[in-house]
């Protein structure tokens, strides 16, 4: 039985995903196939390549401000600046650049260039902006895709991790040829549906749980509110196609929040223990 796993995106909060990864290894339950957006492509690409959870961990916490550029240029401040600014709202505030050289040069380490040279199945989506359109990043093109899902397989791993995680406002589009691409999350958050068309018998879905609102939350978490909601009822169809979803709780952690790497890590660890008895049913582990 193959088993696979899809993992949202959400910001720094991604690192929970190799959390779970490694909480899942730790009870010997093998992932087959991985797909993962935004953040989750992040985890997933490196795990796909090779990188054991916690290696991609130390990584995370080596390389978040290089690949986030948040040292430089603060979300929320420059936003609160100019939030109608022309050339902020359009194009972003960090051209992504870093995602994609730091990416290249894990890649570069286990000798891949290309996402088709990845030996798991792997699947990262992403949105053409032009053509407001699904493209899907894999090294193993589904024999049933459908129209509305482009596939690329020819595509460098560091870039296809940037297009899928250029968040609107916060990055500029990832450009390639003729296409514009954007954080994945806009139409595919938890990518089941492109896992299941790898094989998967039976799915893993990993999202976060949204954080309450209350009298005390400031922009950030009205922001990451806001994200939550959409990714959620993005997902919801596809969802239904996961024979489980694990909700990771990650308590107010913000888009860029690099300081709280460590809980995230965490959270997704835990999270898997405390539902590890359900898993194994779903998987019919002993």
């Amino acid at each position: 039985m193959k088993v696979g796993i899809a993992l949202s995106g959400g910001g720094i909060r991604g690192i929970a995903h190799a959390g779970v990864l490694k909480a899942l290894e730790d009870n010997n339950i093998k992932i087959d196939i991985i797909g993962g957006t935004s953040s989750g492509s992040m985890v997933a690409s490196l795990y796909a390549m090779g990188y054991s959870p916690y290696t991609i961990y130390q990584l995370f916490k080596r390389y978040s401000k290089e690949i986030i550029n948040a040292s430089r240029i603060p979300f929320l401040p420059k936003f609160l600046q100019s939030p109608f600014d022309s050339k902020s709202t359009i194009t972003g505030f960090h051209n992504g650049e870093e995602i994609e050289n730091v990416y290249n040069r894990l890649a570069k380490r286990k000798n891949i260039t290309q996402i088709e040279q990845i030996k798991m199945p792997i699947v990262i989506p992403s949105v053409d902006i032009m053509q407001s359109k699904e493209y899907v990043f894999t090294n193993n093109k589904p024999k049933f895709s459908g129209e509305d899902i482009q596939y690329i397989t020819q595509i460098s791993v560091g870039k296809a991790v940037r297009a899928s995680s250029s968040f609107p406002a916060v990055f500029s589009p990832c450009y390639m040829e003729k296409h514009a691409f954007m954080d994945g999350g806009t139409l595919d958050n938890i990518p089941v549906c492109e896992v299941k068309k790898q094989g998967a018998d039976k799915v893993i879905a990993v999202q976060f749980d949204a954080d309450t609102i209350d009298e005390n939350s400031n922009l950030m978490d009205i922001v990451m509110k806001t994200i939550d909601i959409m990714g959620n009822k993005i997902s919801k169809e596809c969802l239904k196609e996961s024979d489980y979803v694990l909700n990771v709780y990650t308590d107010k952690v913000g888009l860029l929040d690099v300081e709280k790497l460590d809980k995230c890590y965490l959270y997704g660890y835990n999270s898997v223990i405390r539902n590890l008895q359900n898993i194994k049913n779903i998987l019919q582990i002993k």
